[in-house]
């Protein structure tokens, strides 16, 4: 069936009738002026780049990661092109879009992402809950910016062996949801920053019915009670010094013990924490950490709600956030390469673009998971971006009245194509959370589908 082509009105300026119709569909263009509103970022008069334009382009430049600024904006007036070809487009120069970029600001990109990024899955999501529980994990990274004096300023240098790191580094923290991939908060800061730190700033966004998954890096008995006390669970790697106060045995092997804050803690009030603690040994000598013993606290104390088993195998959902990272890094944006921002309010700026981008497509893979009766995470990444980025022009061409219409056919095709976590089908192999080299991924880690084969410890 074909699609009827959008009429356009010749006596109104084309800056005026650029939309992205695609983007709107996650991200209405009535919350982009509230979000614009509430930052206090209003406009004058009017303008070819008016800021609700510049915020869509802020977003597709996170879709179109190797175009430059104007091409990408050369991709959002593409369909103008092909229905309006008599009339000349005399589009902005980089140094015109550069400038509006800096009067809109980084505060509307983060307004709009606290109202936007919310978490998708239902109970009926495969893989998004266990225990009754929504599947949360946390994790922190790098990004590497241009090597600019205000950005040195702004974030800091990496300290090496060698001296200091020839590019600064934000340092990001990300809060995900396991069963959808969707990046729900987000906080950055100096490269110097403390992940803990941060972690206590994301936890506005913890509930009451999450469970909580974090890598060893994150303990810490503050943060399990503040997660307590917010409703939510917490499920992490303990490091290997940590000493807790045995309470007592569990029959499947687990065991009650104490938390005691440290000396920083005690002078904040903080008491200590009643935990359950499992301990187990990977015995797949196929898998990266073979032979080692791990040790996992949880606040899910009683046996019944959740045996050690099954909180082993949920552990191991962690890694989906490792994936968020990978897709943000290697697919989503070029490798290897910095953010394109020069100075520190336009990397904010971008990095909240680049997560309102990542969430889009990660939306639309949803609802399509959602029509076909799929799980979310069995469809690519990488399909899904390619679908978009070839689809994004198609619908300034089609009417208004054909949006919806031209909409489903995109959810079938994201629907139809892909292989589990993109084409790639890589986890980290790094047993810390702190990175390194990647592995091909085999059944279980990061997927939920078939479990590691362990042995719980009964201590």
């Amino acid at each position: 069936m074909a699609y009827p082509l959008r009429q356009l009105r010749p006596q109104v300026a084309w800056s005026q009738q650029i939309t992205c119709d695609l983007i709107a569909q996650i991200i209405p263009r009535h919350q982009i002026e509230a979000a614009l509103q509430t930052t206090g970022v209003q406009e004058r008069r009017t303008r070819k780049l008016s800021f609700v334009l510049i915020i869509w382009l802020l977003i597709a430049m996170n879709v179109y990661t190797q175009c430059a600024i104007p091409h990408v904006l050369d991709k959002l007036v593409q369909g103008l092109r092909f229905l309006w070809p008599t009339v000349p487009l005399h589009l902005p120069t980089a140094s015109a879009i550069c400038m509006r970029r800096y009067q809109v600001g980084a505060r509307p990109l983060a307004q709009l992402f606290r109202q936007i990024c919310q978490p998708l899955a239902t109970p009926r999501t495969p893989g998004a809950f266990r225990f009754g529980l929504r599947l949360m994990a946390i994790d922190g990274t790098t990004e590497v910016v241009p090597d600019t004096p205000s950005n040195a300023r702004a974030f800091g240098r990496p300290v090496l062996h060698q001296g200091v790191g020839a590019f600064p580094l934000v340092q990001a923290i990300y809060l995900v949801e396991c069963g959808t991939h969707a990046i729900v908060d987000a906080g950055f800061w100096r490269c110097h920053a403390s992940e803990r730190a941060g972690c206590l700033r994301l936890l506005r966004s913890i509930t009451r019915g999450m469970l909580l998954l974090w890598d060893r890096g994150f303990h810490d008995a503050d943060l399990i009670a503040r997660v307590q006390q917010r409703g939510a669970h917490v499920l992490g790697r303990v490091p290997a010094h940590l000493k807790p106060q045995r309470v007592r045995s569990l029959p499947d092997g687990s065991y009650l013990a104490r938390l005691h804050p440290t000396t920083r803690q005690r002078s904040h009030q903080t008491r200590s924490v009643l935990v359950r603690m499992v301990t187990y040994t990977l015995v797949d000598p196929g898998r990266p950490g073979h032979g080692e013993s791990y040790r996992l606290v949880t606040t899910l104390r009683s046996p019944q709600q959740a045996s050690a088993h099954e909180l082993i195998e949920t552990y191991h959902e962690r890694w989906e956030v490792e994936l968020v990272i990978d897709e943000l890094a290697t697919h989503q944006r070029p490798v290897g390469r910095p953010l394109r921002s020069q100075h520190p309010t336009g990397v904010l700026q971008e990095l909240y673009a680049l997560l309102l981008a990542h969430y889009v497509v990660r939306a639309l893979m949803y609802t399509a998971a959602q029509q076909v009766q799929a799980d979310p995470d069995r469809l690519s990444f990488t399909h899904a971006l390619e679908v978009v980025r070839a689809v994004m022009p198609e619908f300034q061409l089609v009417a208004e009245t054909a949006v919806p219409q031209r909409y489903q056919h995109l959810l079938r095709e994201l629907g139809s194509g892909g292989s589990p976590h993109g084409a790639h089908g890589l986890v980290p192999a790094s047993s810390n959370g702190a990175g390194g080299c990647l592995t091909r991924s085999s059944p279980g880690i990061g997927t939920g589908r078939s479990p590691p084969r362990h042995s719980a410890t009964r201590s």
